[in-house]
């Protein structure tokens, strides 16, 4: 059977799952089931998007296909390179935060994360003035700031494009290969469809193997409940910096995570599964950043992680996990954050918060209040994905 390998890959796949040593409760299989579900989808959709010679750009991840503690408030995209050859990249910038491109050499494997061989947000590049641009990426040399040298291992060009405001409009983009204009590809091949079903079988575990590594690489050895200073984010995404940790709670308990509002244009909070991806952030609050998020008068933002809802404007829904992932990112930034910008966390029992908590009154909100907040994150989700 043609498509043997990728069934057996599956069977292999459905073990890593049941086999994770984090899985404690139902909840935690539950979900690995879902996070099988949405690999195996993104998988086929990785391998039958390989086009080096015809390349198109693929939503890398999303809310079907969550990995690597994916941004709630990012979109992302993909496309296939030969690093001798020349691609352009045209569309429109959108209204959102943030736009940003990343060269990478190779993808992510269970010993490594790839080499970033560039990375740039859209301030680096020549937009006309009714939002066009196009940019380049080959092997040669050029003083154009719209074109970009391809090093020798480049594999794949990563778009970013990033929401503070979920109603902002998501620009337009397009990759075509330079001198392959108005060709088109071979016909399919039953070999070509036996190669890409092997691929994607092999994407699938490679996938499964590298994420679930994640968190021991960059969370798990820190202390729980605490949070790193700001540090420029691994991967070589040059103009973003984070604060990573690990939480581990009782549903008595509640993490205050307190941190001052940025003068960056994008600031965001996400609480993750022992997955590594993030919780369901159309349906709860799990997610929260300066365009959402309530500032203090005193310029800081405390939000309040836990199971029990608190009845504040900042409550990070937990959502059953007991145990996960908290991460904070600044984007689009002009200068290297210091500790003092990173968070101070705190765990405080869930009874005494009204005492604990600073301007506690002021940051109160009603079921009905809360109930919109919600209203108003499904709208807007539902619209970004039509968009």
């Amino acid at each position: 059977m043609l498509t043997q390998p990728f069934a057996e890959a599956i069977a292999e796949a459905e073990k890593i799952i049941t086999g994770a040593p984090h899985i404690r409760t139902d909840q935690d299989l539950t979900e690995g089931y879902d996070y099988l579900a949405g690999s195996i989808r993104a998988s086929l959709q990785m391998a039958w998007a390989y086009e080096r010679d015809f390349p198109y750009f693929v939503q890398s991840t999303g809310p079907y296909t969550k990995m690597g503690l994916d941004n709630p408030d990012t979109l992302y995209f993909h496309a296939y390179l030969r690093d001798n050859a020349e691609y352009v990249v045209t569309g429109r910038r959108g209204t959102t935060t943030d736009l940003s491109f990343q060269v990478l050499a190779g993808d992510y494997t269970p010993v490594d994360v790839p080499d970033s061989v560039t990375a740039f947000d859209d301030r680096s590049i020549r937009i006309e003035p009714d939002g066009t641009f196009e940019i380049r990426f080959g092997p040669e040399k050029s003083s154009d700031p719209n074109y970009f040298t391809l090093a020798p291992g480049s594999a794949m060009l990563v778009a970013r494009e990033v929401y503070s405001d979920w109603t902002e409009e998501r620009g337009t983009l397009r990759i075509h290969r330079a001198d392959r204009v108005g060709e088109v590809p071979p016909r399919p091949s039953q070999d070509k469809m036996t190669k890409r079903y092997g691929v994607a079988g092999k994407l699938l575990l490679n996938r499964l193997h590298t994420f679930l590594k994640f968190p021991d690489w960059f969370y798990l050895k820190l202390p729980v409940n605490t949070m790193t200073e700001p540090r420029s984010t691994p991967g070589g995404l040059t103009t973003q910096f984070s604060s990573a940790g690990h939480y581990d709670l009782t549903d008595d308990e509640v993490l205050v995570v307190t941190v001052p509002a940025s003068d960056a244009p994008y600031q965001g909070i996400q609480l993750g599964s022992r997955w590594y991806v993030s919780l369901d952030y159309a349906n709860h609050q799990t997610s929260l950043n300066t365009s959402q998020a309530r500032v203090d008068p005193d310029g800081k933002i405390r939000f309040v992680v836990s199971e029990r809802n608190p009845g504040l404007a900042n409550w990070l829904e937990r959502t059953g996990h007991a145990q996960g992932f908290v991460q904070i990112r600044w984007q689009r930034l002009s200068r290297e954050l210091k500790p003092e910008d990173g968070p101070e966390v705190e765990v405080v029992p869930f009874g005494e918060l009204p005492r604990r908590l600073p301007y506690y009154q002021q940051a109160r909100v009603t079921p009905r209040e809360y109930a919109g907040r919600i209203a108003a994150r499904q709208a807007a989700f539902a619209t970004r994905m039509l968009g």
